[in-house]
């Protein structure tokens, strides 16, 4: 082999470690907590929470936060907290249930929107486009969980999205980080070695509304709840706080 034929193919050599070094380094610059996001031929992440209503005090630390990042506008709510009275005395009961978009599988609001701008990412999590939105309000109708409203402010329908801005650099959701009790669990549904895979595999599992047939990817652990819609216990005295316009649901 010539000296030339041999300097040829060390040049392609180098080259091709050259991009599979700009590669990996592309692949690891957005971060998820505690995991690189998937690389090529490996399955895409997507994302979840897990909030454990045992661990819940309801101090509201996650409203706050997510109020403080996202900018939302006093009496609009991506994030909140809702008190549940029920019983009859003296067997009565408090609990907190922390409420927020609940990244459906199978979202209503997605398949009513006229523009496309809500829409399904790749990661599963659903967002709206505020420059597409035309305020129409049909997702907001459409949403069997009550998490959307018409932000006073752009125009066009908001939500939570999982603070995907906070992802795109490596951290947590707002509310998960704020919550001194760990309540919340946020991750890979996709990944079973994940925290939050690894705590729906050992424990009882709730969504709210599962015969909306949405596919709910926000998932709870000893969720105690019945909301207007529940016929099963009609004499059943029961007292929902939502801390949210109107406040008091019944």
């Amino acid at each position: 082999m010539t000296n030339t034929a041999i300097k040829q193919k060390q040049g392609r050599r180098d080259f091709l470690k050259g991009v599979g070094a700009a590669s990996a380094a592309v692949a690891g610059a957005t971060t998820l907590p505690g995991k690189a996001l998937a690389t090529v031929g490996e399955q895409k992440p997507r994302y979840g929470m897990l909030i454990d209503t045992r661990k819940c005090v309801g101090c509201h630390a996650c409203s706050v936060s997510c109020r403080s990042e996202n900018n939302v506008p006093m009496g609009k709510h991506r994030s909140w907290v809702e008190y549940i009275e029920k019983g009859t005395f003296p067997d009565v009961s408090l609990n907190f249930l922390p409420r927020l978009c609940n990244q459906c599988s199978e979202p209503q609001c997605v398949s009513v929107c006229p523009t496309n701008a809500t829409y399904i990412r790749d990661d599963g999590i659903i967002v709206v486009d505020p420059d597409i939105c035309i305020g129409c309000k049909y997702c907001i109708h459409a949403c069997p969980y009550d998490a959307r409203f018409l932000n006073p402010e752009t125009g066009a329908a908001d939500k939570c999205d999982f603070c995907v801005d906070r992802l795109a650099q490596g951290m947590e959701p707002a509310c998960v980080a704020s919550c001194f009790n760990k309540a919340r669990i946020f991750g890979d549904l996709n990944d079973p070695d994940s925290g939050i895979s690894r705590l729906i595999a050992s424990n009882a599992v709730s969504v709210l509304r599962p015969e909306m047939g949405t596919q709910p990817n926000v998932f709870y652990i000893g969720i105690d709840y019945m909301d207007e819609h529940d016929i099963r216990f009609p004499k059943q005295y029961i007292r929902v706080t939502t801390h949210r316009d109107g406040n008091v649901r019944r």
